[in-house]
């Protein structure tokens, strides 16, 4: 079944909630810089303009009010007033209000923080069978989600793993994600913390599965559960590995380096495309509505 909803995976960068892999500084919430970039105009112009109501879900961040004030003042300056920031914190905090309060929005934004916790919270439950039963059904419903609230969208899920480890078996740590979208792995803060070893191992351990990488103040907007257009200013990398030739990723020991031939590589920028399906970047940039 073709979803008839979109979701809208970002890279980050206004993530407050996640604590940073050493040596890098998470960047504060520059609310006017992202909305210059169109990110969270996209968010509000796919659900279907400023009138609509979006559910901002905060679960990931270790700062949940903080971070639903930043997104209440956001979609602000966008003319978006109609902003119910769902207070949900642990599992028992999913309870049946929620859920109507879910049926009753246009769309969906999950901030960033700790992607397990959005697992570990929404995992199996109601609220996140209904959220994919919307987004399965409804053509205007749109799931949308940063850093971590995009990571945990595909169906194989990074959870652990620092960069300087990536190219180590073991050294990713991944579990089930929420099951959004099939045949991806998506992360996060890509380019700025240097994650290309990161996300090879997950390919090169899942290699039916298409990398994503986002970079901070970027995005994709995936239609049908397939097509990936960047927005936002920087790039995306998608990382392919149904050619692999030679692998002995499985062979070698943890904690020993691995060996890989043929893993493709393709860098998006704005505007332009990338199918999942047919695993084809589509060197034809999408026109910018006016």
């Amino acid at each position: 079944m073709t979803p008839k909803g979109k979701l809208i995976a970002i890279g980050g960068a206004e993530d407050k909630g996640q604590e940073p892999e050493g040596g890098h500084h998470t960047k504060v919430f520059d609310q006017s810089k992202f909305i210059e970039d169109g990110i969270l105009r996209r968010v509000v112009d796919e659900i279907g303009g400023p009138g609509k109501r979006i559910a901002v879900i905060t679960s990931a961040s270790s700062i949940p009010d903080e971070v639903g004030a930043n997104y209440i003042e956001a979609f602000g300056r966008l003319g978006a007033t109609d902003i119910d920031v769902l207070d949900i914190r642990d599992r028992k905090d999913v309870r049946p209000e929620m859920i109507k309060r879910l049926a009753k929005c246009d769309g969906v934004m999950m901030s960033g923080g700790n992607q397990l916790r959005l697992t570990t919270i929404f995992g199996g439950t109601a609220f996140l069978q209904l959220m994919k039963r919307r987004y399965e059904e409804e053509a205007g419903f749109v799931i949308a989600g940063t850093s971590a609230g995009a990571m945990c969208m595909s169906s194989t899920m990074i959870y652990q793993g620092h960069s300087s480890s990536g190219l180590i078996k073991g050294g990713v740590k991944m579990t089930t994600g929420a099951g959004l979208i099939q045949d991806v792995i998506i992360d996060s803060h890509f380019v700025e913390r240097g994650r290309f070893s990161r996300l090879t191992q997950a390919v090169a351990a899942n290699p039916a599965a298409i990398g994503i990488g986002l970079g901070e103040d970027t995005g994709v907007v995936i239609t049908g559960a397939d097509m990936l257009e960047t927005i936002g200013s920087g790039q995306v990398m998608i990382f392919d590995g149904h050619d692999i030739s030679y692998s002995d990723f499985a062979d070698v020991e943890e904690g020993e380096p691995f060996s890989i031939e043929g893993m493709r590589v393709h860098i998006i920028s704005k505007g332009y495309c990338y199918s999942v399906a047919q695993r084809q970047f589509a060197a034809v940039k999408v026109p910018v509505k006016s």
